[in-house]
C-alpha cells in the first residue's frame, strides 16, 4: 500500500494490511535502505484470531501438513505434540541448503516485506509476533543472506529457510551496515533480541511461498523499465545520425494499429527528435544523399511495435507482482468456517506458474530488444547502411583507423549468450522428492536467466548509445547550421560527459565500460523530453 499519513516522527512508515502493497511502495522498499514498516492494527487482530483458530483445529485432531504432520515425501508421518516445536527449527535447518551468489540487499528487503504482507492477510495461521520479527529486521537493516540457487519455483524453500535461521540467530549470516556478520552479532548491535522461537506451524508459512521470486521479478521489471528508456535514447541518436525518415512514427499509422502501448511508444520517439532539422528532406540532401529515400529498413520502422509489445508485457508483469504481494501464497491455509471456528485447507498456492511463465516471456522480449539494438549498431558501421557515415565510425583517416568495429562486435558476441538464456525454463520441469513434487515451475531458474540477460543488455545498449553519439559527431560536420532535436542534444551531452568523441583509435575498453555503467545506473531514465504538444511531443 502507499505510505499512510503518520505523526511527524514516523511519517515515512509503511503500513501493511495484506491488501494494499502497491508498485510504488515496493519500489521504495527495493531502493530505500532506511524504510520503516509496521503491521496495521486490524491485520494484527485478524492474524491473532486466525492463530487461535488454527491451534484449536490442530488440538481437535485435524491432520495438518507442517503442523502435526511432516513434510514432502514424509507428509504422512505424524508429529507428536512435544515434537512440533522442535520440528520448526529442524525444517529451517534442513531446507537452508542454497549455493551461488547472494541476492542484493534491496531484493532481500522487498522479499521480507512482501512475505510479511502476505502473512498479514491472516490465512497462514502465524502469530503477529512473527511479522514483528521480520519487520524489526527490515527497520534495523539486518538482512539475511539469501543465496540464488536451490529452489525450483515450488515456494521459496531454500532462501527463506536460510532467512528463518537468521531470524532465530542461528547459522545463516546477515548483512548489516555494509558487512556480512553473524546474525546474533547484528541483533546485539541493532538492539534487537538475539533469538526468536518459531512456534508450531510457523516455519512452513515462511518458506512455502513466492515472495523471494516475486521480489526478484519486481527488481527485474524495474531494470527493464530503465532499459526501455535507454533504448529509446540510443534509438534517437541512431535516427538523427542516419537522418531517418519520420514517417514510421507518424501517429496516424499507429492509431490505425489500435495498440495503446505502441501508440505511446511512437509518441515517445517523436518527442525525442522533435524539432530536428536533420531528419528532413533538406537534412538528407545536405548530408549527401543524391535521391529521395522512400523508407527506412524494417528494424527502424518496426521499433514502435517492438517497444509496444514489451510495454504490454511489463504492465502485465507489474499487475502480477502486485497480486502476488497481496496474496496468501502458502500451504496449508486456514479459514474461518461459516458456523464458527477455523479449518485448514491444503493446496498448491505456493506454485509460481503464472509468474514463472511471465518471466520467460519477458526474458524472450528483452533478448529481442537486444538483437534489435545490436543490429542498429551494426548499421552504423556501413556507409551504405548508415547513408553516408564513415566506415566503422572511424574518427580519423579511415583504414589507418579501424574505428568502432570491435566495439559493435562486443554487442554481437553477447547476443548468442542471451539467446541461449532465453530458453523458457518453465518447459524443463524436473520431478524431485520421491515424486511428491513431480511438477515444478522452475521459476527460480527463469529469474536467474532474466537477471543475467539484463546484465548483458547493459552492455549491448551501452554499445548502441556510444556508437550513436559517435555518429552524431561525425555527421555534424556535414550539416552546419542545422539543429538536432532538443532531446537528442540532451542525450548526446549525457554520453559526452562520460565518453569523449573518438578521433584517432584508442583503447576502447574503458569507453565500453563507461557506457555500460550509464545504462546500468539509469542515466537516461529521467525524462528529458522538452517538446510540447504543438508538433511531435510526448
Amino acid at each position: 500500500m502507499s505510505a499512510e499519513s503518520q505523526p511527524s516522527e514516523q511519517f515515512d512508515a509503511i503500513t501493511l494490511d495484506g491488501t494494499r502493497l502497491d508498485w510504488p511502495t515496493m519500489m521504495r522498499v527495493l531502493h530505500d535502505d532506511s524504510v520503516t514498516v509496521r503491521l496495521s492494527d486490524f491485520a494484527r487482530q485478524r492474524m491473532q484470531s486466525a492463530r487461535e483458530g488454527a491451534l484449536e483445529a490442530v488440538a481437535a485432531g485435524h491432520r495438518v501438513y507442517g503442523w502435526n504432520q511432516a513434510l514432502g515425501p514424509l507428509k504422512d508421518h505424524p508429529l507428536a505434540p512435544d515434537e512440533q516445536l522442535d520440528f520448526q527449527r529442524r525444517v529451517l535447518r534442513s531446507h537452508a541448503a542454497g549455493v551461488g551468489p547472494a541476492l542484493p540487499t534491496g531484493v532481500v528487503r522487498l522479499a521480507l516485506v512482501q512475505r510479511a504482507n502476505s502473512m498479514a492477510r491472516g490465512a497462514m495461521g502465524v502469530r503477529p509476533e512473527l511479522v514483528d520479527r521480520i519487520l524489526s529486521m527490515v527497520d534495523a537493516g539486518v538482512l539475511p543472506r539469501m543465496l540464488e540457487i536451490g529452489s525450483l519455483g515450488t515456494g521459496d524453500l531454500q532462501p527463506m529457510a536460510a532467512t528463518g535461521l537468521s531470524m532465530i540467530g542461528e547459522g545463516n549470516p546477515v548483512f548489516f551496515r555494509g558487512k556480512q556478520v553473524a546474525a546474533a552479532m547484528a541483533f546485539r548491535a541493532a538492539g534487537l533480541p538475539e533469538h526468536f522461537v518459531f512456534e508450531s506451524g510457523e516455519a512452513l508459512p515462511l518458506i512455502s511461498g513466492s515472495s523471494v521470486l516475486t521480489a526478484r521479478f519486481a527488481a527485474a521489471i524495474d531494470r527493464a523499465d530503465r532499459h526501455l528508456d535507454s533504448f529509446v535514447a540510443a534509438f534517437d541518436l541512431f535516427l538523427e545520425a542516419t537522418r531517418a525518415k519520420q514517417d514510421a512514427f507518424d501517429e496516424r499509422t499507429h492509431d490505425e494499429r489500435r495498440i495503446p502501448e505502441e501508440i505511446d511508444a511512437a509518441r515517445q520517439i517523436r518527442a525525442m527528435f522533435c524539432g530536428t532539422q536533420w531528419m528532413t528532406d533538406d537534412g538528407r540532401r545536405r548530408s549527401g544523399e543524391a535521391a529521395d529515400r522512400v523508407q527506412d529498413a524494417t528494424s527502424i520502422r518496426s521499433t514502435p511495435h517492438v517497444l509496444g509489445a514489451l510495454r504490454q508485457t511489463l504492465a502485465a508483469a507489474r499487475q502480477i507482482v502486485e497480486r502476488e504481494a497481496n496474496a496468501s501464497t502458502s500451504n496449508p491455509l486456514v479459514f474461518a468456517k461459516p458456523g464458527g471456528g477455523y479449518e485448514f485447507v491444503m493446496g498448491g498456492n505456493w506454485a509460481a506458474t503464472q509468474i514463472g511463465e511471465q518471466i520467460d516471456t519477458m526474458n524472450a522480449q528483452m533478448v529481442n530488444l537486444a538483437i534489435l539494438s545490436a543490429e542498429l549498431s551494426g548499421r552504423l558501421l556501413s556507409p551504405e547502411w548508415s547513408h553516408g557515415l564513415p566506415a566503422n565510425l572511424a574518427g580519423g583517416p579511415v583504414g589507418l583507423n579501424s574505428g568502432m568495429v570491435q566495439v559493435q562486435t562486443v554487442a554481437a558476441a553477447l547476443i548468442p549468450e542471451m539467446q541461449v538464456r532465453a530458453y523458457p525454463a518453465g518447459t524443463l520441469s524436473r520431478p524431485v522428492k520421491g515424486g511428491q513434487e513431480d511438477l515444478n515451475t522452475m521459476a527460480m531458474a527463469s529469474i536467474r536467466d532474466l537477471a543475467d540477460n539484463l546484465d548483458r543488455l547493459d552492455t549491448v545498449l551501452g554499445v548502441q548509445i556510444m556508437m550513436g553519439a559517435q555518429g552524431i559527431d561525425l555527421m555534424r560536420t556535414k550539416l552546419p547550421g542545422l539543429q538536432l532535436g532538443a532531446d537528442t542534444e540532451a542525450v548526446h551531452a549525457i554520453v559526452r560527459q562520460s565518453i569523449e568523441s573518438l578521433t584517432d583509435d584508442r583503447y576502447l575498453t574503458p569507453d565500453v565500460e563507461a557506457a555500460t555503467t550509464l545504462i546500468h545506473e539509469g542515466a537516461f531514465s529521467t525524462p528529458v523530453q522538452t517538446a510540447t504538444e504543438d508538433g511531435c511531443a510526448a
